[in-house]
């Protein structure tokens, strides 16, 4: 299965490039529901945030994949990658960003705050306000290897970026529509 993988990314490296930024982008935010709805750490809105890249992204590669497969321009497939290594670069620059909020280098933003609850609702207003959670960007809510799922989230959007920008190349250089998805 290796040699079959390896062997199909050397004959269509655009193809395999945007199937891996999909497979892995699946796989980052499958991640990151495990973590929110299984382990229950709600995500702050950094966290939140962070994802919009790779909402971005992965139905992008599956449209790369569908362009390849119908003879798309070269053009069209390249601007397309490249607009995924911006968002990813740019998600990994938040994801810098977010994990200095942890470790308190710099201030975070001041809408880190969970979500208000009404309190005009009724009932009793002390088991409302016992029962709201707040999720702070300042504090990692989980680390492995001195890493937070911001740490992670920075590794994964540069490799990703990187995908994308071999990607565009392979794709920059074939010609006519010579490569096509499998």
């Amino acid at each position: 299965m290796v040699t079959s993988t390896l062997s199909f990314a050397r004959a269509q490296p655009t193809a395999a490039a945007a199937m891996a930024i999909a497979v892995v982008g699946v796989a980052t935010i499958l991640g990151a529901y495990y973590f929110q709805y299984v382990l229950g750490l709600p995500p702050c809105p950094l966290c939140l945030e962070q994802r919009i890249a790779y909402y971005f992204a992965i139905p992008l590669a599956a449209m790369i994949l569908l362009g390849l497969s119908v003879g798309s321009s070269r053009k069209v497939i390249t601007l397309a990658l490249l607009a995924i290594a911006v968002a990813m670069l740019w998600n990994a620059g938040l994801g810098v960003y977010h994990s200095g909020v942890e470790w308190q280098w710099w201030q975070g933003p001041q809408d880190c705050s969970g979500a208000t609850p009404n309190f005009s609702a009724g009932g009793s207003l002390l088991d409302q306000m016992n029962k709201t959670r707040v999720v702070r960007c300042d504090e990692a809510a989980w680390r492995f290897l001195g890493l937070s799922l911001a740490g992670y989230n920075v590794l994964i959007s540069l490799a990703l970026a990187a995908i994308a920008l071999c990607g565009a190349v392979a794709a920059w250089k074939t010609r006519g529509g010579e490569e096509s998805a499998a």
